[in-house]
């Protein structure tokens, strides 16, 4: 199988001095794809700058203004987590259309897997906001051109923290289920299992919170019990992923204990979910140690395209089986209320 990716990686101008998010991360995610040995089976695609008309599916016309005006003011910090400079507006544009030009080939051909290798990540960017080290939300400006045009996204967010600009987005969107495992509690504080989906999507927000030190069969218990139920019944016509590598037990963001084998096996799992070839993409957002990052790279995109590439052993025995049993009973309840909630406002 064929992966296609974005074929702009050059945006060095959105760096900080020993900040995390750096241009290192882009490049070890490439070392990672070179790992496979892909040559022919590697279709790059030219990204460009998203339109306005795009992005504002997903973002406040206002904050584009103001994130832009930002930028081309010289930059500075947003918050005490999130930078930009004055290339930044430029860049989040381009990461933007990387995400938009791989789904679209992927779309045409109907054939191949997508890997979109773009920095700053998105999965926090809210519609008016920018937040830990997002601008952009660039896995929902791709989703949202999906859904215009009929399709039913699911998106699987296993980057180590909350995507909680994503949930956001989405939080009232019938044709969007959001499925997120992370660590809890962390940054940015979201990601209950109690959060459901709003009164027009309830039951398409499924949260799989993860105690410090979890394992990798821990996850994909998580996965396998409470959210591959909803997936089946929601019956996805794509599939994205919003992949980030910071669960790895070596990054030094969070406390998980993934492997890059748990990240080839949860690939597998969730490259299931896609109906068919050319409708499963991948953005790449947290991950930042270097080699974990590249390894992990490796593993997830060696697994879903059948390569013969060998990863670590994933994980076993850590915490979390409790936490987990506790979350489905959670959104159970969770769900009732919401359910009758709905109810009774239609009986008024």
């Amino acid at each position: 199988m064929m992966l296609v990716m974005n074929g702009r990686y050059e945006d060095a101008g959105h760096e900080e001095y020993g900040h995390p998010e750096r241009p290192d991360r882009a490049i070890a995610a490439l070392q990672g794809v070179d790992q496979l040995h892909l040559e022919s089976d590697l279709r790059i695609v030219n990204p460009y700058a998203a339109t306005r008309a795009e992005l504002v599916r997903v973002h406040e016309g206002a904050y584009l203004d103001e994130l832009g005006a930002f930028c081309y003011a010289g930059g500075g910090d947003i918050d005490e987590d999130t930078y930009a400079t004055y290339d930044s507006w430029t860049i989040a544009q381009y990461a933007a259309g990387s995400g938009l030009a791989v789904v679209r080939e992927l779309h045409e051909k109907r054939d191949g897997v997508g890997f979109v290798v773009t920095r700053p990540p998105g999965h926090h960017a809210l519609r008016d906001r920018a937040m830990g080290f997002c601008l952009l939300n660039n896995i929902a400006i791709a989703a949202a051109e999906l859904t215009e045009l009929g399709e039913r996204v699911l998106i699987v967010d296993w980057d180590v923290h909350h995507g909680n600009g994503t949930q956001a987005i989405f939080w009232d969107d019938p044709n969007v289920l959001y499925v997120s495992t992370h660590q809890s509690p962390l940054f940015p504080g979201s990601g209950g299992a109690y959060e459901v989906g709003g009164s027009d999507a309830i039951g398409r927000t499924v949260n799989l919170p993860l105690p410090s030190g979890a394992t990798g069969d821990v996850l994909r218990q998580a996965i396998d019990e409470i959210a591959a139920p909803t997936i089946d019944e929601f019956n996805p016509t794509w599939v994205l992923v919003s992949a980030g590598f910071d669960a790895h037990r070596d990054d030094p963001m969070a406390d998980l204990a993934l492997t890059s084998g748990d990240f080839a096996l949860l690939a597998k799992t969730v490259a299931g979910y896609a109906p068919g070839p050319g409708r499963l993409a991948m953005f790449l957002e947290g991950g930042y140690d270097l080699e974990a990052l590249r390894d992990s790279v490796a593993a997830t995109l060696g697994a879903v395209l059948e390569s013969p590439y060998r990863p670590e052993a994933p994980s076993y025995g850590g915490p979390g089986t409790e936490i987990v049993s506790n979350s489905q009973v959670e959104r159970t309840a969770a769900l009732r209320i919401a359910h009758e909630a709905a109810l009774r406002e239609e009986q008024q």
